[in-house]
């Protein structure tokens, strides 16, 4: 069984026991976390939403937060001596799903 959920903006594949990387959100390691916007889910039979499933929720639980590696951002314009160099790193947090429900 699994779901396809859309959580901050994104499309993520949630299977139960599942770990995934989404954006940083706020809340304490252990945190609870009930994502209502559940686009399709397949269990026996497929069931797909317009633009969600009615009744279906996914229940998740923070489990930590951490920063992705550090990516270069260069920019720099040919023949005019202008040069940036930066770095980023993004911040994510790690969610386990704990169910999916189907009402």
């Amino acid at each position: 069984m699994y779901a396809i959920i859309e959580f901050k903006g994104k499309q993520y594949k949630a299977e139960k026991g599942a770990v995934l990387k989404v954006d940083r959100i706020e809340g304490e390691p252990g945190a609870q976390i009930c994502i209502d916007s559940v686009l399709l889910v397949s269990d026996e039979t497929v069931s797909v939403g317009a633009p969600y499933v009615a009744g279906a929720k996914v229940q998740a639980v923070l489990e930590s937060h951490g920063k992705d590696r550090k990516i270069i951002v260069f920019k720099y314009k040919p023949k005019k001596d202008y040069r940036r160099k930066r770095g980023h790193r993004q911040q994510f947090s790690l969610i386990k799903i704990e169910d999916i429900a189907v009402s």
